[in-house]
């Protein structure tokens, strides 16, 4: 999962203003710089002093606390359950994870998403109510694996296990051609949802920006190098498009 940068597929979910992220090492920082650099306002959670003191000097969130995270009255007293999204970043103390998160949804917090280190850790977080987990080395080595056989593509939103909706760059044997004439749907099984352009050349794990979408373009709109369709449709289909 790319936090960086969503373009059209982040404008599709609810944008939350307001992020705490319990656990401060090398994940839980990543969190919090992309989300401040974004311009939320973040708060760092950690029971460790020099985490909280670094995430400061670092200007990666808006505010830090020290406070153990298993104690519901210290979440309570830090406002962490004022929080519509609280994101838990405690991969490698799985028991200290598990009751964070039991104590963030047990006292009404809407959605708290997870980080898990094993299956069996991923279970118990979804046992005692986590909204999302998430496995980060698994996804992203799930997304180096992506980029190596799909460079064309540069973000993705899983559906099911089997569609997807993807922004992918125009293959170059498509430049001068139409929707119309290309017959996507019934080449290659996928819809068009919007075009856009995009002003870097594929290649790089980091998505580029994009500048402008032109959302459920026309029939006969006409594709040139440098941009970007989003689709949707199932993965066979959008890997056979992609290769």
């Amino acid at each position: 999962m790319n936090l960086s940068s969503w373009h059209f597929l982040r404008d599709l979910r609810t944008q939350k203003k307001q992020f705490a992220v319990i656990g401060l090492g090398r994940f839980g920082r990543a969190v919090c710089e992309t989300l401040h650099g974004m311009g939320y306002e973040v708060l760092g959670i950690d029971r460790g002093e020099k985490a909280v003191a670094h995430v400061l000097n670092s200007h990666l969130v808006s505010h830090a606390l020290e406070l153990d995270s298993t104690d519901p009255s210290a979440l309570k007293e830090g406002g962490l359950f004022e929080f519509d999204t609280v994101i838990v970043a405690i991969g490698n103390y799985i028991e200290a994870s598990v009751i964070t998160t039991l104590n963030l949804k047990e006292s009404g917090v809407n959605h708290v998403i997870a980080k898990a280190s094993s299956d069996i850790h991923g279970k118990l977080l979804n046992k005692v109510g986590a909204d999302a987990v998430i496995f980060p080395e698994y996804e992203m080595g799930c997304e180096v694996a992506r980029s190596l056989t799909q460079p064309n593509v540069l973000e993705r939103l899983e559906l099911d296990p089997q569609s997807s909706i993807v922004e992918v760059i125009v293959p170059e044997e498509f430049h001068g051609k139409t929707l119309m004439d290309l017959n996507l749907r019934s080449e290659y099984g996928v819809n068009v949802l919007a075009l856009g352009f995009c002003s870097k050349a594929p290649g790089s794990l980091n998505p580029p920006p994009l500048d402008q979408f032109d959302v459920n373009p026309d029939p006969d709109a006409q594709l040139r190098e440098g941009m970007v369709m989003v689709v949707i449709g199932k993965n066979d289909a959008i890997r056979k498009m992609t290769q």
